[in-house]
C-alpha cells in the first residue's frame, strides 16, 4: 500500500499532537500518595482511593514522556516513583498494596496482587531507563519480590495473589496477570539488559498462547484453577467484571498480538518462528470473531465460547490495542492488510472515543456509540491510548521506554 500512514511525517504530526494532549490531561491526576482516578472531566474522584495499578501506569506515562523531552514530566514520574517507594509499599512485609490507605496509611484491603506487582515492575523499568532518582532501587526491589512471591518456576507462570503476610495464595490463575508480567519482563529485561527476564516472558507466552490458546481454536481462556486447568464459566454471574469478566476477552487477544511481536523483537535471533504466527493468527482471530460481532463498528468486550457477544459496551484500550497489534504487524510483515486495519481503527477511535470537548478518550461506549460507564467510569489513566500515539513511530523494540532511551543516546536511526 503506498503512502503508508506509518511512515507519513503528517500522520506522525497527528499522534505527537494527541500525545501532547493526553499528557496535559494526566497531570491533573497527581495527588496526595500517588496518582488518582480521573472522573470524565478529568479531575481526581475523591470517592475512589489512589490505586496502585493507576498510579503505577502513570509513573510508566511519565516517565516516557520525560523520555521524549515533556516539561514537568520528569517531576510526576518521580511523584510516582516516591508513591510506589512509600504509601503504596508494604514496608513491613514487602510488595504492594492494590491501593493507599486513609491518609497514606495501612488499607482495608491487603491483599497483594500479580496484576498491580506486573505494573509496578513497568513503572519501575521506564522510570529507571529515564534516569528517574530512586527508580533503580525500586526496580530491583519490585523484580525480586516478582521472582520469590509469584514466579512459579516449575509451570513458568505466575501465581494470582496472596494475603498480605505472603501465607496463602489465591486459589485461581489468572491470563490477564501474566499477560502484563510479560509486558513487565520485556520492560525489564530490555532496561537491565538481562535476557532471563525475556526468557520468562517467552515461557508464559508459549503456555498461554501456543498452547492454550491454541487448543481452543485461537479463544483465549482467561481463568484457570490453581493448576492451571481453564474455568470458562468463571463468573458467570458477573459478566462485565473489569478485570476477571466471563469468556473470552478479545481485547487480550490483540494485546498478545502486539507483545509476541515485542517478544520477538527481544529475542532477536533466538526467537522462536512461532511468535510472529501466532501473532499473527490471534489478530485474525480478533478481526473475524470481535470486530462488528454484533452488527455494529467496534470491538465488543466479550464473546461466549461460541463467539456470541456477551459484553456488548466498546472499551477504549481495545481500540487502542487494536491500532497498536496492527501497527507492529505492519511494521514486523509489510502486509497491505494490517495498514488497512491500522487505518480503519484510528478512523473508528477519532470519530468515536476522542473527547474534544473534555480531553483524553471516552473508556467505554454502549453499542450505539454513546459514552456509558457499565464496567469503567470515567477516565481513570491514559495508559493504553499513550502508548497507542506513541508506539507506532518507534521502532519495533521490547518495550518503549528502552527504545527512546537507546534513541537519545544513539541517535534517531539507532
Amino acid at each position: 500500500m503506498t503512502g503508508s500512514w506509518l511512515d507519513l511525517p503528517e500522520h506522525h504530526a497527528w499522534l505527537a499532537a494527541e500525545e501532547a494532549r493526553l499528557t496535559r490531561f494526566a497531570m491533573a491526576a497527581a495527588a496526595d500518595h500517588g496518582f488518582a482516578w480521573l472522573d470524565d472531566q478529568g479531575r481526581p474522584d475523591p470517592a475512589r482511593p489512589v490505586m496502585a495499578w493507576i498510579t503505577a501506569r502513570m509513573t510508566h506515562v511519565f516517565s516516557l514522556a520525560a523520555l521524549r523531552g515533556v516539561p514537568g514530566a520528569g517531576a510526576l514520574a518521580d511523584h510516582g516513583v516516591a508513591a510506589l517507594r512509600g504509601p503504596l509499599h508494604d514496608d513491613e512485609h514487602g510488595g504492594w498494596f492494590g491501593q493507599a490507605g486513609t491518609g497514606g496509611g495501612t488499607p482495608e484491603d491487603t491483599a497483594k496482587s500479580g496484576y498491580e506487582h506486573a505494573f509496578v515492575v513497568i513503572a519501575a523499568s521506564s522510570a529507571a531507563a529515564a534516569g528517574r532518582p530512586g527508580s533503580a532501587d525500586l526496580l530491583t526491589e519490585a523484580l525480586d519480590t516478582v521472582d520469590r512471591r509469584f514466579w512459579d518456576d516449575e509451570v513458568g507462570l505466575a501465581v494470582e495473589s496472596w494475603d498480605r503476610a505472603w501465607t496463602r495464595p489465591e486459589d485461581y490463575r489468572g491470563a490477564n496477570s501474566n499477560m502484563h508480567l510479560v509486558e513487565a519482563f520485556l520492560a525489564a529485561g530490555a532496561t537491565t539488559g538481562d535476557r532471563r527476564w525475556h526468557e520468562r516472558a517467552l515461557r508464559v507466552a508459549e503456555h498461554l498462547v501456543h498452547r492454550v490458546t491454541a487448543e481452543h481454536d485461537w479463544r483465549l481462556p482467561e481463568h484457570f484453577t490453581a493448576d492451571w486447568r481453564p474455568l470458562p464459566e468463571y463468573n458467570a454471574d458477573e459478566k462485565g467484571h473489569p478485570f476477571r469478566p466471563y469468556g473470552s476477552t478479545v481485547g487480550h487477544w490483540l494485546e498478545w498480538a502486539r507483545l509476541l511481536v515485542h517478544l520477538e523483537a527481544a529475542l532477536g535471533d533466538a526467537a522462536p518462528t512461532w511468535l510472529l504466527a501466532d501473532a499473527e493468527r490471534l489478530f485474525a482471530s480478533a478481526v473475524e470473531r470481535g470486530w462488528r460481532a454484533d452488527g455494529t463498528d467496534g470491538f465488543v468486550y466479550t464473546l461466549d465460547w461460541s463467539d456470541r457477544p456477551v459484553v456488548r459496551e466498546r472499551m477504549h484500550w481495545v481500540a487502542a490495542e487494536a491500532v497498536l497489534a496492527a501497527a507492529v504487524l505492519a511494521r514486523r510483515t509489510g502486509a497491505d492488510a494490517y495498514e488497512r486495519w491500522y487505518r480503519t481503527w484510528w478512523d473508528h477511535i477519532a470519530l468515536r472515543f476522542l473527547d474534544a470537548e473534555r480531553g483524553s478518550w471516552h473508556h467505554e461506549l454502549d453499542p450505539d456509540g454513546r459514552p456509558s460507564a457499565t464496567v469503567w467510569a470515567g477516565k481513570p489513566d491514559v495508559y493504553h491510548a499513550y502508548q497507542a500515539v506513541l508506539i507506532p513511530r518507534l521502532p519495533l523494540a521490547a518495550a518503549p521506554a528502552a527504545a527512546l532511551r537507546d534513541r537519545a543516546t544513539n541517535g534517531p536511526d539507532a
